[in-house]
């Protein structure tokens, strides 16, 4: 009997030890970048110069860059590249997309983080990969999650404005997601992304899933029940990013007298919140939208704070 006790002893005190060694999560506090190919820079740097102007920002801080924003000293991707960094810190980098371009032309999206090496350390602890990537440094790397998309970690080097004081900032990205399961082990359980809201064109479905940050406000949006034929056009839809802003119309009348000329209207989602949707010459979806909602929304309620509101 002594002997079962002491073994037992053994295995709860090797557990104990176990869980005191597992690293703790960094704090991920919301995106630091999002980067898309394009097909015709030309065009794409005026639709996206007059689509951020609107923060009062003059047409030639859109830099051409042969540095990489993120992080290296060699540009991530194909250049040359365009970058835009927002007045909340973010960047918006556009690419030069290969002689034959993907079929999804979302790059990659960047979180910031407080500590990356020590999320890297956490990473390689739960076991997922950490490819050697060019443009790696000690303040960026880059993994690669369950569907394949390519999810960075850039060092957090000060505090992120907040949006209340930012006309306009990234508050989320959203890609196709054939297996939310697989997506949910990842964001959920490793990283710590929680279900911000659900929701689809029916009450009784759900065909749109926001994850939020741990420690922000900005989230990922899950894309499902897209087929798997879904042409040029859908995945442009699907694979977007969105804009916050604090008034839907100020934005419209600034994009006016930027000289967008586009037909799309605002209306609010059936999220609750006012929004306007762009697309690039790409096709890519860029989605305005408050950063607060103006009704109730549809299919569930919020379950974390809104940008502006304290995490």
């Amino acid at each position: 009997m002594k002997r079962i006790l002491a073994s037992l002893t053994t295995v709860v005190l090797c557990a104990s030890a176990s869980a005191q060694k597992e690293r703790p999560r960094p704090r991920i506090t919301g995106i630091a970048a999002v980067q898309f190919y394009s097909t015709n820079m030309d065009t794409a740097r005026s639709f996206y110069t007059r689509v951020v102007s609107s923060e009062g920002t003059p047409s030639d801080a859109c830099l051409w860059c042969e540095r990489s924003p993120i992080g290296g000293e060699r540009p991530v991707i194909a250049f040359p590249f365009f970058m835009q960094q927002l007045s909340s810190g973010q960047n918006l980098v556009l690419a030069t997309a290969p002689k034959t371009p993907p079929s999804n032309l979302l790059y990659e999206i960047v979180f910031a983080t407080d500590d990356v090496n020590a999320m890297k350390k956490y990473l390689a602890a739960k076991m997922i990969p950490i490819p050697k990537i060019r443009g790696s440094s000690d303040e960026y790397f880059a993994i690669i999650d369950p569907e394949g998309y390519r999810i960075g970690f850039k060092q957090q080097t000060n505090s992120p404005t907040s949006p209340s004081s930012s006309t306009m900032r990234i508050i989320h990205a959203g890609f196709v997601v054939r297996d939310r399961d697989a997506e949910d082990r990842f964001y959920k359980d490793i990283l710590g992304f929680h279900v911000y809201w659900h929701g689809g064109r029916k009450d009784d479905e759900t065909s749109w899933v926001d994850m939020q940050v741990p420690d922000g406000t900005d989230w990922i949006e899950y894309m499902l029940n897209v087929p798997a034929n879904a042409d040029h056009h859908t995945l442009g839809v699907m694979n977007h990013i969105a804009l916050g802003v604090p008034d839907i119309h100020a934005a419209e009348e600034q994009l006016r007298k930027n000289r967008w000329t586009g037909n799309e209207q605002s209306k609010i989602g059936r999220d609750g919140k006012w929004q306007l949707n762009l697309y690039d010459p790409d096709d890519t979806r860029v989605e305005l939208m408050e950063f607060t909602p103006t009704q109730k929304p549809c299919c569930s309620e919020y379950t974390g704070p809104h940008p502006g509101q304290h995490p």
